[in-house]
């Protein structure tokens, strides 16, 4: 299984809408992704690791798949839909993760 992590650094300033991307944007990844995602989860920022800090990220998602190219499958027809959907919730450019699922 893979990971694929979308994380949004926390930048002052910056606009992010939780309730749009918690509501509107992952069910929509979802809903185009189709089986090729099993699963997400969406995080929201709280504190960074030191007592009173910021979050390094302000909001995150975690896509998992079977495999790369199930992600790649699922995706890229629709990569063009969803990443234009990122200005409804965002000016922040994401930073992205595929990585192996070695515990779950």
């Amino acid at each position: 299984m893979i990971k694929v992590s979308v994380m949004y650094p926390n930048t002052p300033g910056a606009r992010f809408d939780h309730t749009y991307y918690r509501d509107k944007h992952m069910p929509l990844v979802k809903a185009r992704m189709g089986e090729s995602c099993r699963y997400y989860t969406v995080d929201k920022g709280l504190a960074g690791g030191a007592p009173g800090t910021p979050a390094t990220y302000v909001g995150m998602c975690h896509i998992f798949c079977d495999s790369l190219e199930s992600f790649q499958a699922g995706f890229s027809p629709h990569a063009q839909e969803i990443l234009a959907d990122i200005a409804n919730y965002t000016d922040l450019a994401p930073v992205m993760q595929i990585s192996e699922v070695v515990v779950g």
